[in-house]
């Protein structure tokens, strides 16, 4: 396996993990949202969160495919792997 689908193996993984871990908080969410009205203001950037987690967990599976098989649209996926990964950066940086 070369150096590039490891790491986007690993970026894979841990966006599926976070993925994962996002829509159980959000089940979580949703089964309190009755005790407690505080929790509605968390949705947005819960879902958003979700989202853009769902989106790179969805564009690094596509690119890992793509480094094991090595077809034309390899290098693609890997920029869309990596403008998912910018995009998360954007809105978790502080403002």
């Amino acid at each position: 396996m070369s150096p590039l689908a490891v790491l986007t193996g690993i970026i894979m993984g841990s966006a599926v993990t976070i993925t994962i871990g996002l829509a159980m908080v959000i089940v979580v969410f949703l089964s309190l949202s009755g005790d407690q009205p505080g929790l509605a203001r968390e949705y947005g950037h819960l879902l958003a969160s979700f989202g853009l987690f769902l989106g790179l967990a969805l564009v690094s599976g596509y690119a890992f495919v793509g480094a094991l098989k090595r077809p034309r649209w390899l290098w693609p996926a890997q920029g869309a792997t990596w403008a998912a990964i910018a995009a998360i950066a954007w809105y978790y940086w502080p403002r």
